[in-house]
């Protein structure tokens, strides 16, 4: 009997002070040398990829897209559509979910893809609406964007519908409106477009890209020099 609750003791002491061990080593030590060596070596990752503008404030993140709408002309109106503050370089549509139906105490944002098959009518017409809505908004006096020039990022959202970037070629098209609204030369913003292109990843995978967000907080600071 003896032998048995000593055996016994000395397995709940061997538990004990593995447990110990183990969490000392996994959630106290591991985390930390994690932690340490991701600020060290990315602390820009680590941190939640922060933009920052020239002043230093943070503006966002570059991996989340963000939207550049003109103020509702009233707020408490969840139908009515937001219209795109044409300043600025438009990111891909973020049609995903829709508004907000479930928490209206909150303005909350929504992530998630239309699912919607290819042919569904409602999809072509979103398709189609966005593309003379791109049309539209993207041609001035000098210079006009045809039906062929407008990729199909400038149409479609992503799958999670908060893409950060948009295609070179959408943002090209995008240039002489944006010129036009800030009283800048086509030549600067191009500039502005060709420095925060990034090209395939390792060379070969994913496509050229530009990060709207890092893209308009160089224009805000270009309009402000």
């Amino acid at each position: 009997m003896n032998n048995s609750v000593s055996n016994t003791a000395r397995l709940i002491g061997a538990g004990l002070r593995a447990l110990l061990v183990l969490t000392v080593i996994c959630g106290v030590l591991y985390p930390l040398a994690v932690t340490g060596i991701a600020q060290a070596l990315f602390d820009n990752k680590a941190n939640g990829s922060e933009i920052k503008d020239e002043s230093g404030r943070v503006v966002g993140s570059s991996l989340i897209g963000q939207s550049y709408n003109l103020p509702k002309q009233n707020p408490d109106d969840s139908e009515e559509a937001a219209e795109p503050d044409l300043k600025w370089f438009q990111p891909r549509p973020s049609n995903g979910l829709g508004s907000n139906s479930v928490n209206q105490q909150y303005s909350l944002v929504l992530s998630g893809a239309t699912n919607k098959a290819g042919d569904n009518p409602d999809l072509v017409k979103l398709v189609e609406d966005a593309k003379a809505a791109v049309i539209a908004d993207n041609s001035t006096a000098t210079y006009k964007v045809e039906p062929s020039d407008v990729p199909a990022d400038a149409v479609t959202s992503s799958g999670s519908g908060l893409d950060p970037n948009i295609s070179p070629e959408y943002a090209k098209i995008q240039v002489h409106r944006v010129a036009e609204q800030n009283g800048l030369d086509v030549q600067q913003v191009e500039k502005l477009v060709a420095k925060y292109t990034t090209g395939r990843t390792l060379g070969f995978m994913g496509e050229p890209r530009v990060n709207v967000l890092e893209l308009n907080t160089a224009l805000k600071a270009l309009t402000k020099s």
